[in-house]
């Protein structure tokens, strides 16, 4: 019963929302009293001003946690009766999900760990190693505990062992590289928040056209709990999203899009080699902040983990446009990169090479734009006259 699993599913869009807007307003009570502010100014990439809250984090993840713990209660407690009488769509796929509550486990753990990882970061400022280190381990706990594994037919392809060895490392790498893209878009009011918001409602798409109803339903709920938060991290922004919710998004966006099969529903679909490139279009634009702000700080002589205000968006606002408009960009070009990730399970090798080469444009098209602009600033600086002359 499609349909009924289809409702089911969107209906935890508006209580992940609900959940989250909620949690938002206790959270903005709560932070003044327990001090729970981001400094102004206390780093290079945060501008100085008033001292915002910063644990919508807590919002994101409960709206996504809770939820989810709850599914797996009754799941594991609740007899197949009731679950037939009042969720007649799922209790069809109770035997399936009673089968990976350990693996559901260990996801809720998971970001959990991640979510506490975040929350003392924010208290206190760990460095980047200790940091990178405790991603690392939760992104291997995912790996090897979790069941969430890219490239499986590696498995195959690679004897002796590697091709697991090799899935699950180029997994473990997807799923800190994610975490930490999603961690650096965190630096202007709704980014990150809005660009989770794109890049969860097109896989929640691909997980419906695929009948991965638990993962839409995933993506279900970390969109509603973005929707709810965005209400109060909109330019001016009153809350923060916070390394305890930022890594959040990236872990659980790392994960739909290694669980996604990107094939087609029922037994028989099967996914084209050339789907695999579907999570790096739909999550391209992260990926490009991620990468080229790296690359600047290395060229700087810095650490890629150093705040600074050389990120993609601040590198628009040095091109002329406001703050709300630069952010407005960002959303737009993971839109357009995101509508791409849709069509690519679904076309021929042909089309995908479309597809991806369209990714590469847009990406091209604003990295040169950017280029453009530094030369013209420098151009300026070297024809300005001299100060008193």
């Amino acid at each position: 019963m499609p349909g009924g699993m289809l409702l089911l599913t969107m209906a935890l869009l508006p209580v992940a929302a609900a959940l989250s807007w909620g949690l938002c307003r206790l959270m903005l009570r709560l932070a003044p009293r327990w001090a729970l502010l981001d400094a102004p100014g206390s780093a290079a990439h945060k501008p100085a001003g008033v001292a915002v809250p910063n644990v919508g984090g807590v919002a994101l993840f409960g709206a996504v946690a809770l939820p989810v713990a709850a599914a797996l209660a009754a799941a594991g407690a609740a007899p197949a009766e009731a679950w037939a009488r009042w969720a007649p769509a799922a209790a069809v796929h109770l035997p399936g999900l009673r089968a990976t509550l350990g693996e559901a486990g260990v996801l809720l753990g998971g970001l959990a760990g991640l979510h506490a990882l975040g929350l003392v970061d924010d208290r206190r400022a760990l460095g980047p190693l200790p940091k990178l280190a405790a991603m690392a381990a939760v992104a291997v706990a995912l790996v090897t505990l979790g069941g969430t594994r890219a490239m499986t037919l590696l498995d195959d392809a690679v004897p002796g062992g590697f091709g697991w060895a090799l899935s699950a490392g180029l997994t473990a790498l997807w799923v800190v590289a994610i975490v930490n893209a999603m961690n650096f878009l965190d630096n202007m009011d709704g980014l990150a928040a809005g660009v989770g918001a794109v890049a969860s409602g097109v896989f929640a798409v691909l997980a419906i056209g695929s009948g991965q109803w638990f993962v839409a339903a995933l993506c279900f709920l970390l969109l509603g709990g973005l929707l709810g938060f965005l209400w109060f991290n909109r330019p001016p922004a009153r809350l923060y999203l916070g390394d305890g919710g930022s890594l959040v998004l990236g872990g659980l966006l790392a994960v739909v899009s290694v669980r996604l099969t990107y094939a087609g529903p029922g037994p028989g679909g099967v996914a084209p080699p050339h789907a695999v490139f579907v999570p790096l279009v739909v999550l391209a634009v992260p990926l490009y902040d991620l990468a080229s702000v790296s690359v600047i700080r290395l060229r700087a002589g810095v650490s890629p983990m150093t705040g600074d205000r050389n990120h993609f968006s601040h590198r628009l606002m040095r091109l002329g446009l406001p703050p709300a408009a630069a952010v407005g960009v960002v959303w737009l070009a993971t839109l357009a990169t995101g509508l791409g990730g849709l069509l690519l399970p679904r076309v021929s090798p042909a089309g995908a090479a479309v597809v991806v080469a369209q990714c590469a444009a847009v990406l091209l098209t604003l990295a040169v734009l950017e280029a453009a602009s530094l030369r013209g600033a420098r151009a300026v600086e070297v024809d300005a006259p001299p100060a008193g002359g």
